[in-house]
């Protein structure tokens, strides 16, 4: 018992120190406290007008939590997390957020559509259908995920249908499997900002 109390200290204290040096880094890149979509892309060396700006756009929205069209540091930390340690269930209600460019709960065809062709544009390629066999057009790729996931066959896809769909769906989950990009990002900025931040020491 004692043991398991010493190792989650230690982690708590690793935990700590992280957000510490996130806070740091935040405050330097953002002395007001509020960070800007210009200044989130910024952070990741994301240019504009590339597919991943686009993403970068959606990865924004997702975490303005109070829609003023500025990150505060608690959303901050929310959107990192998510990225480097979320659940595979977080994750994908995260990514319906990013997706649902409306809000309104479901995903219909041009949505997908949208979300599909930006995909495919940051793998620089198109999806296999798993077979072996080809590859598929973004217009397969939806229908295939409408097949997959729209369980009640109305043409729009729920929350709760995407993510059980694509928890049933190792095709699906590849497909979608942006996380290692997003991820990257983040940790090659972490790891900048600490060889930075060892020089200045």
């Amino acid at each position: 018992m004692g043991q398991n109390q010493q190792t989650q200290s230690q982690e708590e204290e690793v935990e700590l120190e992280g957000i510490q040096d996130l806070y740091r880094s935040f405050i330097m890149e953002c002395p007001s406290g509020s960070l800007y979509l210009h200044e989130f892309k910024r952070m990741f060396g994301v240019q504009n007008g590339t597919p991943e700006s686009d993403y970068m756009d959606s990865i924004f929205r997702a975490f303005d939590m109070n829609h003023d069209n500025t990150m505060d540091f608690i959303e901050y930390v929310a959107a990192i997390n998510l990225i480097l340690r979320g659940k595979l269930e977080d994750k994908l209600r995260w990514s319906f957020k990013v997706f649902d460019s409306d809000d309104n709960g479901r995903l219909d065809r041009s949505e997908l559509r949208k979300i599909v062709k930006i995909i495919y544009r940051i793998k620089k390629s198109c999806a296999s259908d798993g077979s072996g066999i080809g590859s598929l057009t973004s217009e397969e790729v939806c229908d295939r995920i409408f097949q997959d996931v729209d369980v009640n066959s109305d043409g729009e896809i729920t929350l709760e249908e995407f993510v059980e769909g694509t928890q049933r769906s190792p095709w699906l989950q590849s497909f979608l499997r942006l996380d290692a990009s997003s991820s990257a990002w983040v940790q090659r900025y972490m790891c900048e900002r600490k060889l930075m931040s060892s020089k200045d020491s």
